[in-house]
């Protein structure tokens, strides 16, 4: 089976995760979903990441964060679709919760939040919001 979709895939598996309260969560891995996985330690919203080998495939094992049993990430909602792509110039950079979520940005220098994007004067594929 071939997935379409794996940045959904991966936002689906942590929200998944978060919502039964695991621990960690596990997908195979690659490059994309790893910038992605960096994306989100550096901004607070998990707790660690780490790429192990088994059986010939990388997975990412990702450790998710909670603050009085609760889950520091409230949504995570894809955005930019295989079917329909969303991008966005520097100037008009989303704002999730006016500032209080990240929307994650495809620049042509890598994986960056907005605020990022916006200082370093680039526009990109806009892949999905996290509050």
């Amino acid at each position: 089976m071939t997935i379409t979709d794996p940045i959904a895939d991966a936002l689906t598996r942590i929200r998944n995760a978060n919502l039964v309260k695991h621990e960690t969560v596990s997908m195979p891995q690659s490059k994309l979903k790893e910038e992605l996985v960096k994306v989100l330690q550096k901004e607070g919203y998990i707790e660690n990441y780490v790429v192990e080998q088994k059986d010939g495939f990388k997975y990412l094992n990702i450790t998710l964060k909670y603050i009085n049993n609760e889950s520091v990430i409230c949504g995570l909602q894809r955005i930019s679709k295989p079917g329909l792509r969303v991008y966005s110039k520097a100037k008009n950079m989303p704002r999730v919760f006016d500032g209080m979520g990240i929307a994650v940005i495809s620049t042509s220098k890598g994986l960056m939040t907005e605020k990022e994007a916006r200082t370093n004067k680039l526009g990109g594929e806009v892949l999905c919001y996290v509050w």
